[in-house]
């Protein structure tokens, strides 16, 4: 189960990067060029919406039943070794708060009239839950 979870969480991760980042780039065209916010720009918004939640919840259940998780807290010494530190607490906390952000976002799009508010809420808010995301992915682990 361990195994699987861990390829989920980053096979998905792929995904939720790719959809926010064109997400964000999507919405800020869309804002410059005053152009009326659709039906079909909710959607797209939305897709990224649900795959960083998606994704968040993967990595909570991965959170708790991986050996690097929780148990690197409870068991002392995270805080002393960057790596464990990053596992254990950094990256789950940021991560967080960074679907935090992109969740006030999309609902704060959803509540304005004007449509290039709606385009700003969006862009800019899921353009710092992105940077929050890439600032604690562990790339030396995704990567190599």
């Amino acid at each position: 189960m361990y195994i699987g979870l861990k390829h989920l969480h980053s096979g998905l991760a792929y995904l939720a990067l790719l959809t926010l980042a064109i997400v964000v780039i999507y919405a800020l065209i869309g804002a410059l060029s005053n152009r009326p916010f659709t039906e079909r720009d909710r959607k797209i918004a939305m897709v990224a919406f649900i795959l960083a939640h998606v994704q968040l919840l993967v990595g909570l259940i991965l959170y708790f039943v991986s050996p690097l998780g929780f148990s690197l807290l409870t068991g002392g010494g995270a805080m002393s070794d960057s790596a464990a530190r990053l596992t254990a607490l950094e990256h789950p906390v940021i991560n967080i708060l960074a679907i935090v952000v992109i969740t006030i976002g999309y609902t704060r799009a959803k509540k304005f009239a004007e449509d290039r508010a709606k385009f700003r809420s969006i862009y800019m808010l899921y353009a710092i839950g992105l940077v929050l995301i890439l600032s604690r992915i562990p790339w030396e682990n995704w990567l190599g």
